[in-house]
This record gives structure tokens, sequence and C-alpha cells, in this order.
């Protein structure tokens, strides 16, 4: 039976994301993140009237300080290692056939090319899988969850840069990629964009150029600035998509955002679309509140929440980066377990 990844702004039974546990990776930027993701889960969690989260801490130090954070209603923590918080690269993408039974597709994951590999990511997917209860189907090539955006239909948005890099799977050609995506996650057609934003160690997620904010209709930043570093990516990746026929929504990008004098992928289209909110990540740029009035009004009947992501960003991610939405009917119980290393 045909198998589709379905679109995030469908229904969610739960979210599985991560408390950032490693303190030799984020250094100075540990508690500063964890705020940063306390905020993300109340926003979810939304007093317990949102999404069921499900928050993966990897030590007892993590477990104790998530539980200190005050989190509230609605959010789950359970052991589990992992090497670093990118749930969305990390754990299994989730497809439904068209009877809506769910199954969970484990790809192969080689630190984004290389990059970082860090002990237990390559075992993130199906550990996952395993604690919501769906079968996992292993993909024997590359893929990250960021590297693609879906609009439900069987459209997905993905880089040439990110997609086409030979650190991830050399040999593949563009068409061997679009038959693999066709067969794994039930995508017949891919809208080609270019390059991703500056000093994007993704080598271009599609998750921080452009998203589909509803069946072909896509948004995509524009610069405001005349120093702002990805101007020309933007503006290319909305003539790439309109010339695929999507409806292109434009709205402010933060800018030039930099961390100790280097230009970082800061974007609002990190964005995570919960049960009831919104959530956009925030930069201290003068375009922060008029990004999440603009995206908040692709989303009516949710609510649009800004919250902090300048820490998480010296991680290399956000929001969307650290989460991964479990379809609606198809997560397991709601008990706390433990998953053994």
């Amino acid at each position: 039976m045909p198998r589709r990844q379905p679109a995030e702004w469908e229904q969610h039974s739960a979210v599985v994301t991560a408390w950032p546990s490693a303190a030799d990776l984020w250094e100075e930027n540990l508690e500063p993140a964890r705020a940063e993701v306390a905020g993300l889960v109340r926003a979810i969690a939304d007093g317990g009237r949102g999404e069921r989260v499900i928050l993966l801490v990897a030590t007892d130090e993590a477990r104790r300080s998530a539980e200190a954070a005050g989190l509230g209603p609605g959010v789950e923590l359970v052991s589990m290692p992992f090497g670093d918080i990118w749930l969305r690269d990390t754990g299994p993408l989730v497809v439904v056939d068209e009877a809506g039974a769910a199954g969970a597709v484990g790809f192969r994951f080689n630190g984004w090319g290389g990059k970082y590999v860090l002990e237990h990511d390559a075992e993130v997917a199906g550990r996952v899988a395993a604690l919501v209860g769906l079968e996992i189907v292993r993909a024997d090539w590359v893929l990250e969850g960021g590297a693609i955006d879906v609009d439900g239909t069987g459209i997905a948005l993905t880089t040439e840069e990110c997609l086409l890099h030979e650190n991830r799977n050399p040999g593949l050609s563009r068409a061997e990629v679009e038959a693999r995506l066709a067969e794994d996650l039930g995508l017949d057609r891919i809208v080609w964009l270019g390059d991703g934003l500056q000093n994007d160690h993704t080598d271009g997620h599609v998750d921080n150029l452009a998203r589909f904010v509803g069946p072909g209709r896509v948004v995509v930043p524009v610069a405001e600035e005349a120093d702002d570093p990805n101007a020309e990516a933007f503006d290319d990746a909305a003539s790439r998509a309109e010339a695929a026929g999507l409806e292109v929504v434009r709205i402010p990008s933060p800018g030039r955002v930099e961390r100790d004098g280097v230009v970082v992928p800061a974007s609002y289209m990190n964005f995570y679309i919960a049960n009831t909110a919104v959530v956009v990540p925030q930069y201290a740029s003068r375009q922060d509140a008029e990004a999440v009035a603009a995206i908040g009004a692709l989303f009516p009947g949710r609510r649009a929440v800004g919250v902090s992501s300048a820490s998480l960003l010296s991680g290399g991610g956000s929001f969307h980066c650290i989460t991964q939405q479990i379809p609606a009917a198809t997560a397991g119980s709601s008990d706390t377990r433990q998953v053994e290393p």
C-alpha cells in the first residue's frame, strides 16, 4: 500500500525532542541552551493543551536539570543515549499508508558528511521508533530530516547543495536521489532549490531556507538589509519555487547575525509547527517580532510564539532541528520508559 510522509501541520500524537546533555559539546552555552529548549517545550506542550512532548535525557545530571526546569504538564522525560540533540536529522521519519497505518524509516546518518560523528547518534532512529511503538524500515543511504520539507501531497523541497553533495551519497545522481525519495517516503515531485545559508554545517538544509506552510505554498525569507549574507540564496530559492509552480510568500530575514565575528545561519524558517502553536526562533534582531507575526498569519488557529534560540544556534541549529513529530494515532503509550544503551 502506498505510503507518504505527512505534512508537519497535520495532527501530532507527540513530538520527540532532547535536552542538551553534553557539557563538553555545549561548554558555556549549556545552561542558556537548556533554557531555550525549556521555552520550546513549554510552548509545544501549551500547559497540557498542546501535543505530548517526549523529552530525551542522556544522563542522570541532564534528567535532574530537566526536572528542575518546571516544564509543566504534558512533558515526559525518557532516558536514552544520544550524541547530541539534533533529532530532526538523527531520528526516524514517519510515513503513513492510505489506511492510516504508520511506520518509521531510518536512514543512514554520517554526521553531516563526517563533520560531527558522535557516539550513539547512529542508533537514535531505531531507539526512537521503538519508543513510540513503530516498526522501522532501514533505508541504505544518507538522508537527514532537515534536508527535505514536505507538503503532505507528495511534493518535497530540498537543496542541490545538500542532497547532491559528495560527502553524503557519492555516486548517486539527481534522478537516483529522486527515485529513492519516492520509494522510501512517497515523494513523487522534488523541487530542487540551490544553495542554503552561509556557514551552515549541514551543507544547506532546506529547513533553514524555505518551508511549506500549506499544500503547494512555500515561505521564503527576503533580505531587508544590504549586508544580509543570504540575500542571493533567498531570492534564488523564491525564484526556483515560483518557477516550479509553487505559491511563494516572503517574510523578513533576521539579517546578518554573527557570533564571535563569524556569520551564523540564523533563520526564522527553523520554526516548529505544533498542534496548537508555531514556535519561531528569535535572535535579538529587529525583525524578530515582525517574523513571529508574519508566520502566525500563515497558521490561523495556532498561536505564534517567539522563543530565543541564540544559544542553540551556537550548536548549529534551532527548534526544527531538535524536534521530530509523530503523526496522530501512531505514538506509543504515555508511560515514561527507560531505554537501555
